[in-house]
């Protein structure tokens, strides 16, 4: 895999979401999430009834890996960039928390995540949110200007993790907050696993292990970086018929499969802007 067929596989793999397909962040084909909603996969990942309730319809897709913003501690007229923000979901919870005075910005590298997200603002009515095109690595948002930065289960998906902790260091102001849940890797993956375009738009392959993910943040100019928490992930945990465990097993060996399912957790790190 090189860097482009990686993005282009990624940027196919949730257009598709975004039309409509699977809620899963995963490979599997659409319709394979069996009986859980979206709305139950987030609670089970740290959101409340209320906040899943607060947004508007169709912004809740079901694919992070936890809860940013019970990190983030967002106050009355901040600045709040979202890195892969989707179809809106956290982007529409922090544009509450910081209000009329606070601005909210999300950006996704997929023409139709940017189309939905857009359309859910409009029928929510949030004027404090916007949504722009472009590649984490390189935000399209100014130097400085960013109280806080979120994003949920996609800084993995990046092909350069590094650039992006550089690029979110630009952004943020001098003692700006960086709060994130991912997927890191506790072991390398087999080598199948780590080959395989399938895994990485299901948010596997492409994650680092996670001492190098935290040493990326820090060599990136971050301080008072901390691993606030940490939970098994299992690949078919959206699923309960394991049916995202199958869809990978039908293009890897299964026993890579079992092996990669026991390598892969979900972290949630905070760190800060030096002043």
């Amino acid at each position: 895999m090189n860097d482009d067929s990686v993005k282009r596989s990624v940027r196919e793999h949730y257009a598709e979401v975004a039309r409509g397909g699977s809620s899963c962040c995963g490979p599997a084909a659409p319709g394979c999430c069996g009986p859980r909603s979206a709305g139950a996969m987030g609670e089970a990942i740290g959101y409340s009834r209320e906040e899943l309730s607060a947004v508007p319809e169709g912004a809740n897709l079901g694919l992070g890996c936890g809860n940013p913003l019970a990190l983030a501690d967002l106050r009355e007229g901040e600045t709040v960039v979202d890195l892969g923000s989707g179809a809106g979901f956290d982007c529409f919870l922090a544009a509450r928390a910081v209000g009329a005075a606070g601005r909210v910005i999300g950006v996704d590298m997929t023409p139709e995540m940017i189309e939905r997200a857009r359309a859910n603002a409009a029928k929510g009515g949030l004027a404090n949110v916007e949504f722009r095109l472009g590649e984490i690595e390189h935000l399209p948002v100014a130097d400085a200007s960013a109280d806080a930065i979120i994003s949920n289960c996609v800084i993995n998906l990046s092909t350069d993790k590094p650039q992006v902790f550089r690029e979110a260091l630009r952004v943020l102001k001098a003692g700006g907050r960086l709060m994130v849940s991912d997927i890191v890797l506790l072991r390398p993956l087999p080598e199948s696993v780590r080959g395989s375009v399938e895994a990485y738009a299901g948010c596997i392959s492409g994650a680092m292990l996670k001492e190098d993910y935290l040493r990326a943040m820090t060599e990136a100019g971050f301080s008072e970086v901390e691993l606030v928490g940490e939970a098994p992930y299992s690949i078919g945990s959206s699923n309960p018929d394991t049916s995202e465990l199958a869809a990978l097993a039908e293009v890897l060996p299964a026993a890579d499969v079992a092996t990669a399912a026991g390598s892969v957790v979900s972290v949630k790190v905070r760190a800060v802007k030096g002043r």
